[in-house]
């Protein structure tokens, strides 16, 4: 039953074919069937957890930004890192990222919201390493075969396309720099957004103009960080 809730884009499933037949995978999902079962709730919901590869296929993807695990509150978590859904408060960490955009850019207009789909449908993979998490206990699906699956995406735009600016914010997604191709790829680097560690080289990273000159090198189409206003918010 879980594995017809959940559906992956195309080129993905194509990238992760074998990914799906290992057992790791298989495991995976009789862990989250067994979740489900007891009556636990784990975010974002299933129709959700692929959201970062629904939003931004594989040949797409011009930009990766790596989270660790999805938020734990309820109504948060919709399968992008560091967005939650329409009608949730941005959480700091998410505050502190606008503000640096700001930096950037004096005419971003800091959103009412903090959904990023805009952003995923421009190119960004907005991919957490953890893909779900038990309702208000954070890392509580580390180690459940997660890693190996979001491991074995960033190693397949690693080697199977060229020119993509990965985005490393803290050292959990600095590990993730083994991974990747220097070569073929950029990485940007720079401490993560959090408040406890934002004023430790975050703000003042431009990271966000970065890329948006290293797309302009390329000859791609920039990455439009203004997100629009949450629709139906003020009626």
């Amino acid at each position: 039953m879980l594995n017809t809730e959940i559906q992956i884009e195309a080129t993905w499933k194509l990238q992760l074919a074998d990914e799906f037949q290992k057992s790791y995978f298989k495991n995976l999902i009789d862990f989250l069937a067994q979740e489900k079962a007891e009556n636990r709730i784990f975010f974002p919901k299933i129709v959700q957890i692929f959201n970062a590869y629904n939003f931004t296929p594989f040949d797409d993807v011009k930009v990766v930004i790596i989270g660790q695990d999805p938020y734990h509150g309820i109504g948060q978590a919709h399968g992008l890192c560091f967005s939650v859904q329409y009608g949730i408060k941005p959480p700091p960490s998410l505050v502190n990222i606008y503000k640096e955009i700001k930096n950037n850019y004096p005419n971003f207009k800091i959103p009412n919201h903090g959904n990023l789909e805009t952003w995923a449908k421009q190119g960004v993979l907005l991919l957490n390493s953890i893909l779900t998490v038990e309702k208000n206990k954070p890392a509580s699906h580390q180690k459940k075969g997660w890693e190996h699956f979001t491991d074995a995406s960033i190693s397949k735009l690693s080697q199977n396309r060229e020119g993509i600016i990965f985005i490393l914010w803290g050292n959990f997604a600095q590990q993730k720099a083994s991974l990747i191709d220097e070569n073929r790829h950029h990485i940007l680097k720079a401490a993560h957004p959090s408040p406890f560690s934002a004023h430790n080289g975050f703000f003042g990273c431009n990271h966000f103009e970065k890329v948006n000159q290293i797309l302009r090198q390329q000859g791609k189409s920039e990455i439009n960080w203004q997100l629009p206003v949450e629709p139906n918010l003020f009626g």
